[in-house]
């Protein structure tokens, strides 16, 4: 697994590779911002009772939005960065660079569906219990944080949680359904040696 992570790069894969994580925390810390803006409108206390003291030293003075924006960025470009470097020692090595990138696009689509999903999963859940519902088992939150209204807390923290199981489970599905084609081939198409073709045909 270490050499997986740490691996040995060919500088030709290198430069690519970099790139993919990158885009991957971009487009990851995007989809944090988004996904916290909606939760915020969901239950603030979450953040303003959690999250900004969490992320206190990003708070500049700026409105609560622009705070929530840069949580959103922070808590996810990680997971970007790191599903995509994943994607990419997978798929790009050995591979045409158009399928290599087709690939990790769409396992990209994967990750982030699962995750969407469960995040959706997570809000009916929430949902389901309703503002009655017995939450004993977040007393502590209410006690330590000061909490005055606990449901939309739990509701958002079931989003949250959701929302990253959602992507690891992704994460396992992508890349046990996307693997690399064997080198020199096409998809559908056996993979043919070269050497075959060198050869003279054998006469009988």
């Amino acid at each position: 697994m270490l050499g997986f992570l740490i691996p040995k790069i060919k500088m030709h894969d290198l430069l690519p590779l970099l790139a993919i994580a990158l885009i991957g925390a971009v487009v990851a810390g995007i989809y944090g911002i988004c996904h916290d803006h909606i939760t915020y409108s969901i239950g603030p206390e979450y953040f303003t009772r959690l999250k900004f003291r969490q992320f206190h030293y990003v708070d500049f003075g700026f409105p609560d939005r622009i705070l929530v924006s840069e949580i959103g960025f922070l808590a996810s470009w990680w997971v970007g960065f790191a599903i995509a470097w994943l994607l990419g020692r997978r798929l790009i090595p050995g591979q045409p660079r158009s399928i290599a990138y087709r690939q990790i696009a769409q396992a990209f689509g994967i990750v982030f569906g699962c995750g969407f999903a469960s995040g959706l999963l997570g809000f009916a859940y929430g949902l389901w219990r309703g503002p009655k519902g017995n939450y004993l088992d977040w007393e502590f939150a209410t006690q330590r944080l000061g909490l005055t209204d606990i449901w939309p807390f739990v509701r958002v923290a079931y989003i949250h949680n959701g929302s990253y199981l959602g992507g690891l489970v992704g994460l396992i599905v992508a890349l046990l359904l996307i693997r690399p084609l064997r080198q020199g081939s096409k998809r559908g198409t056996p993979y043919s040696s070269p050497l075959r073709h060198q050869l003279p045909p054998i006469q009988s």
